[in-house]
């Protein structure tokens, strides 16, 4: 009579310790699909408009020189929207690695550490990148090189498409499909 109510309540036991398992799991990656919802999208390609030398050349060859502080100044608060957001979204796709460095999957884990390393150097780069860009507002005839915060987003962008194709081969198949 002792061995089966040990043997019950060690199938409790048992039972608590899966739940409590699956429960976790699943609030985790609730937590990690509501992050997936707050990045914000990034035009790139915009982005790398405003950074590029050859615009500001360009525009500083065409306009008098008053005219082109008054537009330089707003292309640096554009871009820092832009360096802003890329920030954002590096730090949210680093709480999502964080997340995935659990995983069971070897090639998750591994994606999931390259994705934290450049979210932690896009993080470095957009305020070192803001930083240059306030400056610049001052000094609107200055230099500024914030392409890599452009280069680094979408290396970052890269790194979190493959982790979440590892992470949900399903997406990857009905991607293949359409």
């Amino acid at each position: 009579m002792t061995l089966a109510i040990f043997i019950v309540i060690a199938a409790a036991i048992a039972l608590a310790i899966i739940l409590q398992i699956a429960v976790s799991r699943s609030l985790q990656s609730s937590r990690t699909a509501g992050l997936a919802a707050r990045i914000q999208p990034i035009d790139v390609q915009a982005f790398r408009n405003l950074v590029d030398r050859a615009e500001d050349d360009y525009l500083r060859l065409r306009l008098p020189p008053t005219q082109f502080r008054h537009v330089r100044r707003q292309r640096l608060l554009a871009m820092a929207a832009y360096v802003k957001a890329a920030g954002r979204n590096a730090d949210i796709l680093m709480r999502i690695g964080h997340a995935a460095l659990a995983s069971s999957d070897a090639r998750a884990v591994q994606a999931a550490q390259q994705l934290v390393s450049e979210a932690t150097l896009l993080r470095r780069n957009a305020a070192l990148s803001l930083a240059k860009i306030y400056a610049a507002m001052a000094w609107p005839n200055a230099g500024l090189a914030a392409t890599r915060v452009a280069d680094g987003y979408e290396r970052l962008n890269g790194s979190a498409m493959l982790l979440g194709r590892l992470q949900n081969p399903a997406v990857r198949l009905s991607a293949a499909l359409r």
